[in-house]
């Protein structure tokens, strides 16, 4: 970093920069590791010649806590593939149900934003669409930190809720369901080569939260890929050249992610296999009644309190899936 003009190219910078403080993470995890440990032989030592019961207790949680940060090291390791390093890019859409779906919609926004919290990572809103009377219809964010995108990954697909509807007059059971569509940020604008005419650029006057300035200038960003009917939107930003920037980070993900799949299918085709859809169907469900479950379709792993996982209380899930995933590609 301290070489001459290694901040002269932005994007590498940046890039090289994100990749050393993800190993240095890892390095700092391991010899945390090691420290705890070394501090657990001390303890037991300690404990078989005195045969203390506070010490014997000490013990105990210095060897859960070392259970828990072995876990999280693990967890870690299982994120190694291409793009699992970097920011992520969510999008949340209400299915059938009117306003149920589109409170699903909230609900489930507000369990990423508070993980996103809970680790320190920084959430930026791209755009949002919500609803006069309840809930949002649609809402893009990004998610900024170590392995956003390798963790997050886990997560794209359908979200199924089951409750008594707050909004039923009757008090009878709802099933709502909302999909999350999640990319990978894109490197500046080298890996997606985005044709100027290819672009149709509309601007319009952004609705929802903002205050009077949103409201009387064209602020929002409407861009149109005209190769591939891609349509994206940013109207969070109060400058419309903001948004026309992050609405240009969001086409060159989706951009990127359609390639990707392209070549996945590609590839399955020549084996003789069936092309993925895992990334459209139904993933988890979370249920509050009759009972309290929220359970995973794919690795079948499931959890009673549903209210904690709705706080954030997800990594378990995600752990889980990329267990599994790996068990899978084998």
């Amino acid at each position: 970093m301290e070489a001459p003009g290694f901040w002269q190219d932005q994007g590498r910078a940046q890039k090289l920069t994100r990749q050393m403080a993800g190993l240095r993470g890892r390095v700092e995890g391991f010899e945390l590791i090691r420290s705890n440990f070394e501090d657990a032989l001390v303890l037991l030592e300690l404990g078989e010649e005195v045969e203390d019961v506070d010490t014997a207790r000490e013990l105990e949680q210095s060897l859960a806590e070392l259970e828990r940060m072995v876990a999280a090291q693990e967890l870690e390791l299982l994120l190694s593939e291409p793009y699992d390093e970097r920011n992520a890019i969510l999008s949340l859409h209400a299915g059938a149900g009117g306003l149920e779906a589109q409170d699903w919609v909230e609900m489930l926004f507000r369990m990423y934003v508070r993980w996103a919290e809970k680790r320190g990572y920084t959430v930026e809103v791209l755009d949002i669409l919500p609803d006069e009377e309840a809930g949002l219809k649609s809402v893009t964010w990004q998610v900024s930190g170590p392995m956003a995108f390798g963790y997050l990954k886990a997560e794209k697909g359908v979200h199924r809720l089951v409750r008594i509807s707050p909004f039923d007059t009757g008090g009878r059971r709802h099933t709502s369901f909302a999909s999350l569509d999640v990319l990978p940020e894109v490197e500046e604008n080298t890996e997606v080569e985005i044709k100027p005419d290819d672009v149709r650029v509309d601007t319009f006057r952004a609705g929802g939260a903002g205050g009077q300035h949103v409201n009387k200038t064209d602020s929002a960003v409407r861009l149109t890929h005209l190769s591939t009917g891609i349509v994206v939107s940013c109207q969070n930003e109060r400058s419309q050249t903001s948004n026309r920037q992050a609405a240009f980070r969001l086409l060159q993900a989706k951009l990127m992610d359609l390639e990707l799949r392209r070549r996945n299918q590609e590839i399955a085709a020549l084996r003789g296999e069936q092309p993925d859809i895992a990334w459209g169907s139904q993933i988890r469900s979370y249920v509050f009644h009759p009972y309290a479950l929220a359970k995973d379709h794919r690795t079948k792993y499931e959890k009673g309190n549903v209210e904690v996982v709705m706080n954030g209380e997800i990594d378990e899930f995600i752990q889980a899936y990329l267990i599994w995933r790996v068990k899978q590609q084998r």
